[in-house]
């Protein structure tokens, strides 16, 4: 396999899917704008969409493709014994787990929206919503579970595809709404979970070569699955860090008016970052991590880690600088439409800028977590996902009331970075993570490309100036054609400089 090679075929589809869904938030500005019933959904649909990003984007497949695979070694009729254990419990529990929250959903709603509570039409409308879409977590948890059998199997291209369900039938909840003047929010809740059930149909039928769930009425436990559970909850905790402090962001925001939607909108621009240069590289290396572990190739896991590394800093620093020197022109060509007005560009723009700094360790914290995980150790990670988690809600609290909203960006950023430099701490210490004699020649060439991205980039939106208007109409085209033209000379120069070469990232598993 090589790591390069199905990091691309995983990032095209999450990229397809992250550009869907931009489309989808564009249609959401454009109709909702930063209203109440915007502040609402957003809070309604953050609760699941948290757990969909905790399951769906490598923390359930952290814990579970190490022991699916080793059970696999033993037999196939083991590895299918093990899974449906998994299949079966996971089923249960999510069952459970949406009744009580259907039941409980005010409280649900009063504990992530506090600051709902004093605007009763809001507080209700986000109680309405979020009941509806809540269900969702049930199809998207058992989708994740299906993805792992996947990936396991090397074969990534089905999971990083299925996200792009969820956008086009939010996209088109909008589209028959405005049609035939329906109410916007409400129908998106329920097209949230309507995508749930299409997406676990859509993975049933590809995984079904591999494996087809058997659904027991009798919940029995074997050894593996409870090793399996030990390491899962520390893991979804630990590898969920950033969700974690996004959903403290929006508690924490939701005391001040349009807050909410201002660092939604915010954290869609910079999560398709995120889902190729952390949550692509992280799951396309775990399962030959893993097993190069478990046969002790010590060479191996050295490339594996060190290309980690580096394939992470070569897809998340350009994205960063690119989002400091273009936050205003993005946000106001993506979302700068119909009831989104130039208040609401300024305040999004601004908190883009500061989860800009962070993006590189967003990237490298799904890397680093990895390789503690495909060695069974989960432990670690939730004590470092634990102690940052603690410093981003007291900055959070302690300066809320000084700098309002923009301090969340601020402190998830300062936190994020703050676990990357524990993490290479204690991999050091350990002597886990040995580096190559080429990582830091690639990383000053890394960034003499990004240097020469960012002289472009600079120059293109100084040029077209003009065009990037609040009230010019295709100035999304020219954001397009920048960001490419940008972009390719990135990629134009990293390929010169030696760093972007498909046979370096050649894995040996």
């Amino acid at each position: 396999m090589n790591l390069l090679s199905s990091t691309s075929v995983f990032s095209f589809y999450t990229l397809l899917s992250r550009v869907l869904g931009y489309l989808r938030d564009i249609l959401i500005a454009f109709f909702l704008g930063t209203s109440i019933y915007a502040d609402a959904f957003f809070v309604a649909f953050r609760l699941p969409n948290t757990f969909r990003r905790l399951f769906a984007e490598g923390t359930f497949n952290a814990a579970f493709i190490p022991s699916y695979a080793e059970e696999k070694i033993k037999g196939k009729k083991v590895g299918k014994k093990f899974a449906d254990e998994v299949f079966n419990l996971l089923l249960f529990f999510l069952i459970l787990l949406i009744l009580i929250i259907e039941i409980f959903t005010p409280f649900i709603v009063y504990l992530i929206a506090p600051g709902f509570y004093n605007d009763p039409q809001k507080f209700n409308l986000a109680i309405e919503f979020a009941r509806i879409t809540f269900p969702f977590l049930l199809f998207v948890s058992l989708s994740s579970f299906l993805s792992g059998v996947l990936n396991t199997n090397n074969k990534f291209a089905a999971a990083a595809a299925v996200p792009i369900v969820l956008n086009i039938v939010m996209i088109l909840s909008l589209l028959i709404s405005y049609f035939y003047n329906l109410d916007f929010a409400k129908n998106l809740s329920i097209g949230v979970t309507l995508a749930g059930i299409i997406q676990l149909i859509f993975l049933l039928f590809f995984t079904r070569k591999f494996y087809f769930p058997t659904i027991q009425l009798s919940l029995k436990a074997g050894k593996a699955f409870k090793k399996f559970f030990k390491k899962l909850l520390p893991s979804i905790f630990a590898s969920g860090i950033t969700q974690v402090n996004i959903l403290i962001g929006t508690i924490i925001a939701s005391f001040q008016s349009g807050a909410v939607s201002y660092l939604y909108y915010a954290d869609r621009v910079y999560q398709i970052n995120l889902a190729i240069a952390g949550i692509a590289v992280g799951t396309v290396a775990l399962p030959s991590l893993s097993k190069s572990i478990k046969i002790n190739d010590e060479a191996s896991i050295n490339f594996i880690q060190n290309k980690s590394i580096e394939l992470s800093l070569l897809l998340s620093l350009p994205a960063a600088f690119a989002l400091l020197i273009a936050s205003e022109y993005i946000v106001s060509c993506l979302f700068g439409y119909g009831s989104f007005d130039i208040e609401d560009i300024n305040y999004t723009s601004l908190a883009l800028i500061y989860f800009a700094f962070g993006v590189p360790a967003f990237a490298l914290i799904k890397v680093l977590s990895n390789f503690y995980f495909a060695r069974d150790n989960t432990k670690t990670p939730f004590y470092v996902s634990f102690f940052t988690m603690i410093l981003n809600i007291l900055i959070s609290v302690s300066l809320f009331k000084k700098y309002g909203f923009i301090i969340i960006p601020i402190a998830t950023s300062i936190s994020t970075w703050v676990a990357v430099l524990i993490y290479f701490y204690l991999l050091n210490q350990k002597k886990l993570l040995n580096f190559g004699n080429n990582i830091i020649s690639n990383l000053l060439k890394i960034s003499f490309a990004v240097m020469l991205m960012c002289f472009f980039l600079y120059f293109c939106l100084d040029y077209f100036e003009d065009k990037f208007a609040y009230s010019y109409n295709f100035k999304l085209i020219y954001l397009l054609i920048v960001i490419g033209l940008s972009g390719g000379i990135y990629l134009f120069a990293t390929n010169l400089l030696g760093v972007l070469k498909l046979k370096s990232y050649k894995l040996n598993g």
